[in-house]
């Protein structure tokens, strides 16, 4: 579910949504991390102007985290 929904989301942002990958990496039970490949043009669109795009991806996942009581922790990387 957090994968399709990150995915969906940066897809929408990114002038080039084929590029777009989305991995969920369990740390512990408890915490995963969000790790979004993106291509190295889509970075700044996805991080948005003073972190403004990946906070509200942030806000969302802390919501999920309300519900299931796992933190999630997002990064973005180029291919």
């Amino acid at each position: 579910m957090i994968t399709e929904f990150v995915s969906s989301y940066a897809k929408m942002i990114v002038n080039n949504p084929a590029d777009i990958k989305v991995e969920l990496k369990e740390i512990d039970e408890t915490f995963f991390e969000v790790v979004i490949y993106a291509n190295s043009e889509d970075i700044g669109k996805l991080i948005g102007k003073n972190g403004n795009m990946i906070n509200a991806i942030k806000t969302i996942l802390n919501g999920c985290k309300a519900k299931n009581g796992i933190s999630y922790r997002v990064q973005v990387t180029s291919i």
